[in-house]
């Protein structure tokens, strides 16, 4: 395998924080609590059709069409066809191409660590930030939300997450056990980060990415009795009583704002980061979530400040993710830092009734996925199949995308495609495969590189390896290891010198005991002999409908030792020296800890 290439340095964000920290002028600003709050809330697999004001009678989601309805309904919303590209064009301004996300496993849903977001932005200005729920734009730090400008981290940082109920999270990179459903949990720790920030003074930055409807399909009773009673089937009963769920939660955020009366104070923002996650009510648009056609990209978008934005505001022009940054930006009046060239344009003037929507310029929204595209302008989606053969719909005519209607523009479609190669072309020059993961910062001294994010070498194409599961998915691990010549391998860069303990977490059958592994990185390597069995059994769970991602597990650690690292771009090898049984052993991940 070829080494990747150096992760570029964060000279943006890190000039950016020194110059404010350093600008006594600005300085004052830190202190100034009259500085409008944020809560931005995201949720996860949410289609546009899981909305009761989108004329679904199914469903009830009372406080997100009050948020609406008491303030702007931004009415075509669009974000990435999936988790991570909608993450990182929110947090960012920038389309998730250009920060090098490609994907939503394997480590290509991290960005680069240069990449500036609104947590650092806001962070700079003053304000205390905090995120609660489901990151997916990278696991250690850098990627990590602690080194993207988040002060505080509760949640989880993969894609998805194994068990709703009494689970294990996570709190600036330490583990903790949860106790209660998932959402209510997410929701308790974000209310206390609101007071906690209110009694201090600051003005506050609360990001809450919640995790569901995304599956498995876990929800508590009360919920999902309501929804079968009215005669759904499982998978949809489930994902709208989750919502609902959702729904009450952020009734709790703002009745918190309401009680710190700091309603007026509040920018509420409410989105959701791609299309339905089954084959529900979606306003009878074309695609779900994976798909880059209207139903899988266009999502509800409602924003809330109370005085400022008119109750009742419907918005009309064309509006994005990558939007989201500038007009926080503008409407709360913080420094805007020097960034790489934003993608996004601020619509605050539109919020704030400063402009006409009549007036807005036309423009094009651009999206990509699995080898897949598409344009959207303020009338046409021009849309690219895998073969690249495409198609035109005027989608103000004809929103379920029913007639190709090419041969009548064929003038229109040869800009649109052209427009879309030039732009796909240029965000995506940079990128690499592989991002490395960073060993050795000082904030960040225990890194875990999970076996989901493992490269198969050897012979792993042709068997002797594999993930558990089929694409290996966060929290998959390496199994099937029948064969010697295969291994994991993770690019890392390690980026201080020193003693690092290697630890191993696996299981392994009784009748595959004896395994000798060696870890390779760079010219140092450690060994170690498996002398004892782990097999646990399948933990019980709560799912509503059969699950495909993996169940969680206990996994045993083996201490190999320490060695000794230098800096640079490298890679981690685990090799089977010997295999006493049928394989190996299943290995969950590897955990490296400096010592000195």
């Amino acid at each position: 395998m070829s080494t990747p290439a150096r992760s570029a340095p964060r000279l943006a964000s890190t000039i950016f924080f020194v110059a404010c920290l350093l600008n006594s002028a600005f300085t004052t600003v830190l202190a100034d609590s009259s500085k409008p709050n944020i809560i931005l809330i995201l949720t996860d697999d949410q289609g546009w059709g899981d909305i009761r004001s989108h004329d679904n009678d199914k469903i009830d989601t009372p406080t997100m069409d009050r948020i609406a309805s008491e303030g702007a309904r931004i009415d075509r919303f669009y974000v990435s066809p999936v988790c991570a590209p909608t993450r990182a064009s929110l947090l960012t301004g920038r389309y998730s191409e250009r920060s090098n996300i490609h994907g939503v496993t394997r480590n290509a849903e991290a960005m680069r660590p240069e990449e500036v977001t609104l947590g650092e932005i806001f962070k700079a200005a003053g304000y205390a930030t905090g995120a609660f729920g489901k990151w997916h734009n990278g696991a250690n730090y850098p990627h990590h939300p602690n080194g993207q400008g988040f002060d505080t981290f509760i949640g989880f940082c993969g894609g998805h997450w194994n068990t709703y109920f009494d689970t294990m999270l996570e709190k600036n990179g330490e583990p903790f056990q949860s106790k209660g459903f998932i959402t209510n949990v997410i929701t308790d720790f974000a209310l206390a980060f609101i007071d906690e920030q209110h009694k201090a003074g600051k003005p506050w930055l609360c990001y809450v990415p919640y995790n569901a409807p995304h599956s498995p399909w876990q929800v508590e009773d009360k919920y999902f009795d309501k929804y079968k009673k009215r005669g759904l089937d499982d998978t949809t009963a489930c994902a709208y009583a989750m919502v609902e769920n959702i729904d009450d939660n952020i009734a709790r955020l703002l009745t918190k704002i309401d009680d710190l009366k700091q309603s007026e104070n509040t920018i509420v923002l409410f989105i959701t980061d791609n299309g339905p996650n089954s084959a529900r009510y979606n306003g009878d648009m074309k695609g779900r979530k994976g798909a880059v056609d209207e139903g899988g990209v266009r999502v509800p978008c409602f924003i809330r400040w109370k005085g400022k934005i008119e109750a009742g505001t419907v918005f009309k022009p064309i509006a994005a993710h990558i939007d989201i940054l500038p007009t926080l930006v503008e409407l709360t009046g913080v420094k805007m830092p020097e960034t790489k060239p934003l993608d996004g344009k601020s619509i605050a003037p539109l919020l704030l009734g400063k402009m006409k929507q009549e007036d807005w310029p036309d423009r094009q929204l651009y999206r990509t996925w699995g080898g897949k595209g598409a344009v959207r302008t303020q009338r046409w989606l021009a849309v690219r199949s895998g073969d690249r053969k495409w198609e035109l719909y005027d989608i103000l005519a004809d929103p379920e995308q029913k007639k190709d209607v090419v041969r009548e523009n064929s003038a229109v479609l040869a800009k649109l495609g052209h427009d879309y190669a030039k732009w796909i072309g240029e965000a995506t020059k940079d990128r690499v495969n592989y991002l490395p993961q960073h060993v050795g910062h000082k904030e960040w001294p225990i890194v875990t590189l999970k076996g989901h994010e493992a490269l198969l070498e050897g012979k792993a194409n042709a068997g002797g390896i594999s993930y558990h599961g089929k694409s290996g998915w966060a929290n998959d691990w390496i199994t099937n290891w029948t064969d010697t010549k295969a291994y994991p391998s993770w690019p890392i860069e390690v980026v201080r010198a020193g003693k690092y303990e290697v630890t191993l977490h696996y299981i392994c059958a009784q009748e595959n005991v004896g395994a000798k592994v060696r870890v390779e990185v760079g010219g140092a390597a450690i060994e170690g002999t498996i002398t004892e069995s782990w097999n646990p059994p399948v933990p019980k769970v709560a799912d509503r409908v059969s699950r495909k991602e993996t169940y969680d597990t206990t996994w045993k650690p083996l201490k190999l030792g320490v060695i000794e690292l230098g800096e640079g771009v490298t890679q981690l090898n685990v090799k089977a020296l010997t295999k006493p049984g049928a394989q190996v052993m299943d290995l969950k991940a590897v955990v490296l800890r400096r010592v000195e």
